[in-house]
């Protein structure tokens, strides 16, 4: 697998404490930041927003904002799963 670099900014701060935190678990900053970015992308793709919407990334820009009008307007209970059926396509 190729790797590319990614320049980002932080304050002083935040990176020192990156810093601490990594050097107690003996890890680079590079997988501290990685492993990080890896288990908050996660955390979003079980968003209810994220798994509605990702699969409309062709849809127009008139369907796109029906679609995320309708889904900004489901209450917690709409977006509750009750039972989960699974179809083999």
């Amino acid at each position: 697998m190729a790797t590319k670099a990614l320049n980002f900014k932080m304050d002083d701060v935040e990176i020192a404490e990156m810093k601490q935190v990594a050097s107690v678990y003996n890890i680079t900053l590079t997988d501290l930041v990685k492993e990080a970015v890896k288990a908050y992308i996660a955390d979003l793709k079980k968003d209810p927003f994220y798994r509605l919407t990702v699969n409309v990334m062709d849809a127009s820009e008139e369907e796109s904002k029906e679609v995320l009008d309708a889904i900004e307007s489901l209450s917690d209970d709409d977006m509750k799963i009750e039972t989960m059926k699974h179809y083999n396509i």
